[in-house]
């Protein structure tokens, strides 16, 4: 667990690209915002010139693996990884071993968290009992426990049967919880290795059509506005996709999705490669896609950006393309890839960067303590950025336990410089603490 010396006295800092300021972080939280502030006795100053400060981020996607998946990740590694790319608050999927389909299993990955102390961890909670589909787990027993669960999701594997999803929507409504679908019809993707096709034809791969993302999406908003529950769409893929969540929202549903980076920027093409770095779930599609799903976070269609982080070990990715799993990691490099994809290309700016991966995320995992900007008086939790700090992206040199990253090579423009948890610095000096 970092040490907090504190307090800290933010200089220059530029928030969400703006004029600088100072920040003065003190007993958790936002103490002060001026210019030229006078540091208190025992203060630790550090310099942001030409720093960008933003709100610490929010994953509402993160696959933790701990318990059961420990060779891969786990709760201290991940949530080091998670303070590296900026997060403050992840919340971790339910496909562990066991499933975090009880109460026990979500406040232990809680507690886990709490013991870490480099991010708050949220559990999410599986929808069904052992991922099977069959009946629903102990989600209100989830919902009331230390954890206070308010996201559900059997992600990985679509809860297909659309009775059963009525059943989830309208259980979690009394709490005011979430369903998060894995949107992919089974019947529709038996076997499936990449997007369904030229280049799957070509390869002579099985393809996986964007119509079992769009159909299972389509009757999922429909579902939740029958029973008027919230619905969250996982890892939206599509160009489909996008428009039938724009549609769902002008029709009133209550519906929010997100965009993981590698679908903001890497295409089919990669797979020619048969690198299996590469082979994820839903898959890369199509640079109309990939334009489409920009386009769509941009107007909002696509509320926030979710890592999917995604970690495995070495052997169960470098192995031959047919056998090996599907993931990728992504909490590392997820601010540096949105900054490349929208912020220079002039979709986004940096409040809106806030807004989609701080203030909405929060917003939709029911996560009060974060996205709430920056305020005095509110928490401090804030992430430095240098946007002028080009870094090449290097899997070995990661901090979290595994290495799979699409993006190694590649050439991102800025890197965090410093992460801080309730006035506590789990990073700095670009370096994890």
């Amino acid at each position: 667990m970092p040490e907090n010396h504190g307090p800290y006295l933010i200089r220059g800092a530029r928030p969400f690209g703006g004029d600088p300021v100072d920040l003065l972080l003190d007993e958790g939280r936002v103490a002060a915002i001026g210019s030229d502030l006078e540091a208190p006795e025992g203060t630790e100053v550090v310099d942001a010139t030409g720093l960008i400060a933003l709100p610490g981020l929010v994953d509402l996607h993160t696959h933790l693996r701990e318990p059961g998946r420990e060779d891969a990740e786990t709760v201290l590694s991940g949530s080091r990884a998670a303070a590296m790319g900026g997060y403050t608050a992840v919340h971790a999927m339910a496909n562990t071993d066991p499933v975090a389909d009880t109460a026990g299993v979500v406040e232990q990955v809680w507690h886990l968290g709490r013991e870490a102390g480099y991010c708050d961890v949220r559990p999410v909670g599986a929808v069904t009992v052992g991922l099977k589909g069959e009946r629903l787990s102990e989600i209100g027993a989830m919902a009331d426990s230390a954890a206070g669960v308010r996201v559900f999701s059997d992600d990985g594997i679509c809860v297909s049967d659309a009775l059963l999803m009525r059943r989830a929507l309208e259980y979690v409504k009394a709490f005011d919880g979430v369903i998060a679908q894995h949107a992919q019809e089974p019947r529709l993707t038996e076997g499936a290795q990449m997007n369904e096709g030229c280049v799957s034809d070509r390869l002579g791969l099985p393809g996986w059509p964007a119509v079992a993302e769009e159909a299972i999406i389509a009757r999922d908003c429909l579902l939740a506005q029958h029973v008027g529950s919230r619905l969250h769409v996982c890892h939206v893929s599509t160009k489909g996709s996008v428009d039938i969540i724009r549609w769902a929202k002008e029709r009133g549903c209550d519906v929010t999705a997100e965009v993981t980076p590698h679908h903001l920027i890497l295409t089919e093409d990669l797979v020619e490669s048969y690198d299996p770095v590469y082979k994820v779930n839903p898959p890369l599609r199509t640079a109309e896609d990939v334009q489409a799903l920009r386009e769509g976070l941009a107007d909002g269609t696509i509320d926030i950006v979710a890592t999917d982080h995604a970690p495995h070990p070495v052997e169960a990715k470098e192995t031959e393309w047919s056998t090996a799993a599907m993931g990728m990691v992504g909490l590392e490099t997820a601010l540096g890839v949105v900054h490349k994809t929208m912020v220079e290309t002039g979709l986004l700016t940096w409040e809106q960067v806030a807004d989609r991966m701080s203030a909405a995320p929060a917003r939709i995992g029911r996560v009060s303590d974060h996205g709430r900007g920056l305020a005095v008086g509110e928490p401090a939790n804030v992430v430095l950025y240098d946007p002028a700090a080009p870094v090449e992206v290097d899997g070995a040199a990661l901090v979290g336990k595994s290495g799979n990253t699409p993006f190694r090579g590649m050439s991102l423009p800025g890197r965090i410089i410093a992460t801080f948890l309730r006035g506590a610095p789990t990073v700095l000096e670009g370096k994890i603490k």
